[in-house]
């Protein structure tokens, strides 16, 4: 998939959850914002209600997407035979998309009316959701290939090395700029990073680089280098200032998604079993939308 056709696949994404929140919310506006008592008395009752034929539809569809969100991305990452079948990356941008437009069908679904065990479920989808935003922050940070495998810690030292000596022999920086911007982009400053002084070190961090960057092509343009060169040089600095940040918050961040695994699992384990046995219930209960 080109860089293009990935844009618009992201792209795609994002309007259709967007659009399908908005659209169905401007159409049963008038419904949804009436007192649960009086809803009876709204035209549009027998349609969004829970049992409701749309109501009971967006259940339906809510729930298949949510299903296959989990099945297909777990299925492609754990089953050798699907490894050469497109990208981990783009797997998991699907699974994202499925389990975020998926519990907004759930949200119209119960016509904002939460109680009972399915409330629980609901909650914990709603952490489900929440919990999937952060782990894609945290799962971003680590290094991976592209077919989604995580990078060692000596796999991204290469790397780091290579862009120090791509940058002296192609682009004849000097030494002493060289030995700045190694210093800056040195991974032992993050084991310095706490809480207390997160952000403080990130807005330190972010001007460092931005000064680093700017002599750099200073210095260049003074020895008459093409424009297009000095754009090639800066994109391999700031690629070797990130790599050197992804080395110093590697073995951070690989225990973060641990942790965060602990915490996103069981609220979806939950989340499925009560969602199937309400399934299971209203099936039992003759609601069975139109089959």
């Amino acid at each position: 998939m080109s860089k293009r056709l990935h844009q618009i696949y992201i792209i795609s994404f994002f309007v259709v959850g967007v659009g399908a929140f908005l659209l169905l919310g401007i159409n049963g506006y008038q419904f949804y914002t009436t007192p649960i008592e009086n809803r009876f008395f709204q035209s549009q009752y027998n349609l969004l209600k829970p049992s409701g034929f749309l109501g009971h539809g967006f259940g339906i569809l809510g729930s298949i997407m949510m299903i296959l969100g989990v099945a297909i991305y777990m299925i492609r990452k754990r089953a050798k035979r699907f490894f050469s079948l497109g990208y981990l990356r783009h797997w998991l941008e699907f699974h994202i998309f499925l389990c975020t437009v998926g519990p907004i069908f759930i949200l119209y679904h119960t016509a904002f009316k939460f109680g009972g065990i399915v409330a629980v479920s609901f909650w914990s989808m709603v952490a489900v959701v929440l919990s999937g935003v952060v782990g894609r922050f945290i799962y971003v940070q680590i290094p991976r290939t592209i077919q989604g495998q995580e990078l060692s810690m000596h796999e991204l030292s290469d790397m780091n090395n290579s862009l120090s000596l791509r940058l002296k022999k192609d682009y004849f920086v000097n030494e002493s700029l060289l030995n700045e911007l190694d210093k800056i982009a040195s991974p032992d400053k993050y084991k310095r990073i706490t809480l207390t002084n997160s952000l403080a070190f990130i807005l330190q961090d972010f001007w460092s680089h931005r000064v680093i960057v700017h002599r750099l092509k200073k210095s260049m343009k003074f020895s008459g280098v093409s424009k297009v060169r000095v754009k090639e040089m800066t994109g391999i600095v700031k690629s070797k200032l990130i790599v050197s940040r992804r080395i110093g918050l590697l073995r951070t961040m690989q225990k973060f998604f641990r942790y965060w695994h602990i915490f996103h699992l069981p609220f979806a384990i939950i989340m499925f079993i009560i969602m199937f046995i309400h399934i299971g219930v209203t099936v039992a209960f003759g609601y069975k939308w139109i089959f």
